[in-house]
């Protein structure tokens, strides 16, 4: 005889998200993504939706309330460091998610789950780029409208916080392939437009920013990260 399965545990309330600026918030870090940070964006995209949610943040009834309220979206993952419990997010919002066709297969049956292989233009604001090396199908997502000011690069793992003002490429014991990582930062830059991004947005942990949530000068960050040298580092 087949025993029933357990029943789920009901959700812990949680930390509302902060608001970073009149069109983002941040969710406080999700231990399921090893303190990772996840992003919602507001901005009209595809199918009538009013928003991205990048990366999964924790599953709580503050978070869900927060989601339905400024709903509908599409879930984007900049890797499957940020997926966390995503299964269980989209069955309870239904919304669309979207992946980088490398890590599909970590979300097998999800329901609406669309990936993209090189490139892909989400919207008209909003357009991704394949960055492989932090994990095999990590991604990034440009996001803005039409003031270059407040384009922002979502860049996932791709750059991680190593100081306050200043992102890099940061290896772990998961990391998945260092040289393609450096060349995915050499693509980035060709990839982007001349004054953009403004902003950086990481879905690492932020702590060693001190408090703050964004970088500015995005492109400035990017073209000064000396890859030359870090190509020359032992793997770690």
């Amino acid at each position: 005889m087949l025993s029933e399965p357990p029943p789920e545990q009901p959700l812990e309330q949680g930390r509302p998200p902060q608001p970073v600026r009149d069109d983002l918030w941040l969710f406080a870090p999700n231990r399921d993504t090893a303190g990772g940070s996840a992003w919602w964006l507001e901005q009209p995209g595809p199918d009538g939706s009013r928003g991205l949610l990048i990366d999964c943040p924790a599953l709580t009834q503050t978070n869900l309330q927060f989601l339905r309220e400024h709903g509908p979206g599409w879930i984007v993952l900049t890797g499957r460091e940020g997926h966390g419990r995503t299964r269980r997010l989209q069955e309870a919002l239904d919304w669309p998610v979207l992946v980088q066709e490398q890590e599909a297969y970590l979300l097998p049956g999800l329901q609406r789950l669309h990936t993209f292989a090189a490139e892909h233009e989400l919207s008209q604001h909003a357009r991704l780029l394949w960055t492989p090396g932090p994990t095999p199908g990590a991604c990034v997502l440009l996001a803005g409208g039409e003031d270059p000011g407040t384009s922002l690069l979502f860049c996932g793992r791709l750059l991680s916080p190593l100081a306050p003002g200043l992102l890099g490429p940061l290896r772990t014991s998961r990391s998945f392939h260092w040289s393609r990582w450096l060349r995915s930062l050499e693509r980035l830059r060709t990839w982007l437009p001349a004054v953009a991004p403004a902003w950086l947005a990481s879905g690492a942990g932020l702590g060693a920013l001190r408090g703050e949530k964004l970088v500015p000068g995005g492109r400035r960050v990017i073209e000064g990260l000396d890859l030359v040298a870090r190509e020359a580092q032992p793997a770690g």
